[in-house]
């Protein structure tokens, strides 16, 4: 690609997929001696007017010189990228290194001038924000730290550009000229735009695939049967309100239709524009088909045809071919594999799928990575009858199938401001960015509840993203951390998003229960100690209860202020039928009509007419209105998201205590974490923690090797600096030196084994605590011989002691896809054998910090269990969060261990420590916009 004489290889890791403000696709890469013709051609499409903006003259066309300075490039001082669709040129931007006096220079100089172009035809689409974001992380890996433009005054849009990125800058005005220099190191303000960007543009994205205009079936079969047949079928029987096409290229010539429907024999051959097509021919036939949509201007793809990267290797580099194939010509692919897309929505009415039937209008997104769980979850939704009964909506589902391009997180983007989607249910076999899903999560669970079922797969076949080493339970609990409702099976995601798509959220934990059956309420009121609820005595209305009686009842639990939830159970009395089971369940409905704002659920046995009834509306969850009568928007509701639906919601009935109890559990814990999140508390700053002092020291330590565990007294050092007091342990490799240790310290001492096999397990007998005088210590010292062997076996140290209390552990980690994660557990076997350890990411909040401490299922024994002197939990929060603000201030530090961590009723002692530094792995989050590599 470049010449012998230039300083640098091509730089490969700068190329990039984009996503546009349009929802269309762009790549952005380094220009090369190669693009000459390329971009002469460009030029020649760019207005005059664009022209005189980027040259301040006119400059109708480029010289030869001009043509060699642009596409020659040391890709150190002087570097070009270009975003291209469909192999041609859209937009290029440029650097070029520049000293003080504004001469072209070289390192050490860190300031650049920057200049854009972007063709005509696609201004307004966001290219040039890409481009700046890119540029500016090169720059940025090249040692520049800040950007020069200038910019006629009459150029708005350009800037727009620079002055909506979110950098420090500065602006003047002279010569007629607006001058911007702006700094390179990402802001707040700079990653929020960046974020919002990206929200907006893959929300757009996949909204261009769920809200066609037109659709083409490509692969419709002749006769009737086949995938593609079955698809063109489902399209045109939901009602389709756009243009529907079939496409074979086997159909015989002068054929219009098909069953109604136009057919062609390409998609070159439509008319009109295709913003959609449905792929089902045979895999090899498939980059063909690509290449007509994107040469029509098809703008996403729903690759159903299978023999990808589920089928081996092979396959695996064909799907790679079939992303870059599309992307090439600014298309989105759901797929391959796929069981496909739905959309209910009245202007659209899509069912772009292998689902035979189309599915009720409603308020529930759903998300499926598996086609047979997708299946699952659309039929148990559906039907009536059996496990949760009742008429239940979506307003849109994705089975993603291979997901090669779009994925569970695009979605997301999508749902999080969808009018028409009021819980987001989705069933993940992996999650392929677990710090940008975390991040997309805790926004969208802020608005909306979002319910997953995470597998424990790996990766999808054919991706190349970081694999998090993190175990499943511990992503689970970040998930949590983020608003997430993490569920087992699809039963309890159904049965819990049920409860939320139909019933306000609870304002607490307590729980009355009134009912017609003694033992059915009982064990309610079991299940509900179970999951952490706090019920009230169930109410009995014994088995001649009438509705007026359950009305009553219901009526009067709704309005005791100690209530936030009603379950009502209930059995069939004997000879009762379909008017019975409407009246009880209009006395039900009416009951929670009058006192709104709290969730009611109803557990029934064998009460199919009772579930039907409940459950008999047309919507899932009727939204509260404005003055004007509108919908509004999710930003326009309540924030607290108590909201109660308008004329009642409907109530949600289970054939279980148990089920109905685990999904209001689930939207207990939901609710407390929306309350808690409006304030998620702040990083404190500590006076004492010397941040350049730590920077300093870590950088020469790394100058020794690539990766490294530090030793004792630098390991001291290095925490000492951010506020963490070690307790020094000097080594004793005989009795005397033991002795001496002693002396040192200062009596009463402990002698503590640390071999490998010995560390940290007093329950194996290596500690003697307590040794008051040299005798003791003498005598512990030979003790400890005859148990486990020769002192160079046991590696034995002498610490002074430190006051009683609870042994704790804390930990910190950098793991390459989720991030910083901070850790916390007691010590002990027990505590590693029951997994009983919380986790938070980096950097963490006070209030953060307090919840760590407070979750796992032991921390009763540091509040006083039994009796026992509370330890003092607030040292341990500020000891969290100094351990927090040192993986997150210095990201090579990759590893951080304090054990034990002794909990006493006044302070705490730091009793073992130990830091891994390492060069820090790449903070993809921080970079610019891009999509995965493949």
């Amino acid at each position: 690609m470049q010449t012998s004489s230039d300083r640098h290889e091509y730089p490969a890791h700068w190329e990039a997929d984009v996503v546009l403000r349009d929802g269309g696709t762009a790549r952005v890469r380094p220009i090369t001696v190669d693009d000459a013709d390329r971009l002469v051609s460009f030029y020649e499409q760019v207005s005059d007017e664009s022209k005189y903006y980027r040259f301040f003259a006119p400059y109708p066309r480029l010289s030869a010189k001009d043509v060699h300075r642009f596409t020659h490039h040391d890709f150190v001082d002087r570097v070009g990228l270009a975003a291209t669709v469909g192999g041609e040129f859209i937009a290029t931007v440029r650097y070029d290194r520049i000293s003080a006096d504004g001469r072209a220079a070289s390192a050490p100089a860190d300031e650049a001038e920057v200049a854009f172009l972007v063709q005509d035809a696609h201004q307004g689409r966001g290219v040039a924000s890409a481009l700046l974001e890119h540029i500016a992380a090169v720059a940025r890996e090249r040692g520049i730290r800040r950007f020069a433009a200038e910019v006629l005054p009459a150029n708005n849009k350009m800037i727009k550009v620079f002055t909506d990125a979110g950098y420090t800058q500065k602006r003047s005005f002279e010569d007629g000229v607006v001058r911007l220099e702006f700094d390179l190191e990402p802001t707040d303000r700079s990653l929020a735009v960046q974020r919002a960007r990206e929200q907006r543009a893959e929300a757009r994205s996949v909204r261009r695939l769920l809200g066609p205009g037109s659709v083409a079936v490509v692969g419709v079969g002749r006769t009737p049967g086949g995938v593609g047949r079955s698809v063109l079928d489902n399209i045109r029987d939901a009602g389709f309100t756009g243009g529907l096409y079939a496409v074979n290229k086997a159909f015989p010539e002068g054929r219009k239709e098909l069953d109604g429907v136009p057919a062609y024999r390409s998609v070159r051959d439509i008319e009109g524009p295709v913003d959609l097509a449905v792929v089902a021919v045979p895999v090899e036939h498939v980059p063909q088909v690509v290449t007509e949509c994107g040469e029509h201007g098809v703008q996403g793809l729903v690759v159903v045809t299978a023999g990808y990267a589920e089928s081996g290797p092979e396959g695996r580099e064909r799907q790679r071919e079939l992303v870059r194939h599309a992307r090439t010509y600014g298309m989105r692919i759901i797929g391959p594999n796929a069981f496909g897309v739905i959309n209910t929505a009245a202007d659209v009415r899509l069912n772009a799928s292998l689902a035979p039937e189309m599915p009720r209008p409603g308020r529930i997104g759903l998300f499926a990575q598996s086609g047979a769980i997708g299946i699952a979850l659309l039929s148990r939704l559906h039907r009536r009858g059996g496990g949760v009964t009742g008429v239940t909506g979506v307003s849109t589902f994705v089975s993603s199938g291979n997901r090669a391009d779009v994925s569970g997180n695009d979605v997301l983007q999508y749902w999080y401001d969808d009018p028409d989607t009021d819980v987001a249910l989705m069933y993940l076999e992996s999650i392929g960015n677990p710090r940008k899903f975390t991040r997309l999560a805790r926004r969208t669970a802020a608005a909306k509840p979002l319910v997953v079922v995470q597998g424990a797969g790996s990766a999808p076949q054919g991706h190349a993203v970081r694999a998090t080493r993190l175990p499943h339970a511990t992503v689970s609990a970040l998930l949590g951390q983020a608003g997430v409702i993490r569920v087992e099976t699809i039963t309890e995601l159904v049965d819990t998003g049920l409860l939320l798509a139909r019933q306000p959220l609870p304002g607490g934990a307590r729980v009355a229960i009134v009912g017609n059956s003694e033992s059915l309420g009982l064990l309610t009121y079991d299940a509900c100690l179970s999951e952490g609820l706090r019920p009230t005595p169930p109410v009995d209305l014994t088995t001649a209860a009438t509705a007026a009686d359950f009305h009553r009842a219901l009526s009067g639990a709704l309005a005791d202020d100690s209530c936030d939830a009603v379950v009502v159970t209930a059995i069939p009395a004997v000879g009762e039928g379909p008017e019975e089971d409407a009246a009880l369940a209009e006395a039900l409905r009416s009951a929670a009509e009058e006192v709104p704002g709290k969730p009611v659920l109803v557990v029934h046995v064998e009460l199919g007419g009772l579930a039907a009834a409940l459950s008999a509306a047309t919507s899932t969850a009727p939204q509260a209105v404005s003055k004007r009568g509108d919908t509004p928007r999710p930003a326009e509701r309540p924030s607290t998201a108590m909201r109660t639906p308008e004329g009642g919601g409907l109530i949600p009935a289970y054939p279980a205590a148990e089920r109905a109890v685990r999904a209001l559990a689930e939207a207990v814990k939901y609710a407390q974490w929306r309350r808690e999140a409006v304030d998620p508390g702040r990083v404190p700053e500590y006076e004492d923690i010397d941040e350049k002092g730590a920077a300093g020291l870590i950088g020469g330590l790394l100058a020794r090797g690539q990766g490294l565990t530090l030793g004792v007294e630098e390991t001291c050092e290095l925490l000492g600096m951010y506020g963490v007091d070690v307790h020094r342990a000097l080594p004793a490799p005989t009795p005397d030196a033991a002795a001496e240790a002693a002396r040192t310290l200062g009596y009463p001492v402990a002698l503590k084994a640390t071999a490998p096999h010995l560390r940290h397990r007093a329950d194996l007998g290596g500690v003697r605590l307590d040794l008051a005088d040299e005798d003791q210590l003498r005598r512990a010292y030979a003790e400890l011989g005859e148990l486990f062997g020769k002192p160079e076996e046991l590696r034995p140290v002498v610490q002074r002691m430190a006051p009683r209390g609870v042994d704790t552990v804390v930990r910190a980690v950098i793991d390459p896809a989720a991030g910083a994660v901070l850790s916390f557990g007691l010590a002990g076997a027990a505590s590693q054998l029951l997994g009983d350890i919380a986790h938070r990411l980096v950097p963490v909040t006070d209030r953060e910090a307090g919840s760590l401490i407070r979750s796992i299922r032991t921390a009763p024994l540091l509040f006083g269990w039994r009796g026992s002197t509370p330890a003092d939990t607030p040292a341990l929060e500020e000891l969290l969060l100094r351990v927090s603000r040192l993986v997150d201030d210095h990201p090579e530090v990759v590893a951080v261990t304090l054990e034990p961590v002794v909990v006493a009723a006044h302070g705490l002692s730091v009793l073992g420590a130990s830091v891994r530094l390492a060069p820090p792995p790449v903070r993809d989050d921080l970079g610019p916009r891009t999509l995965p590599v493949y």
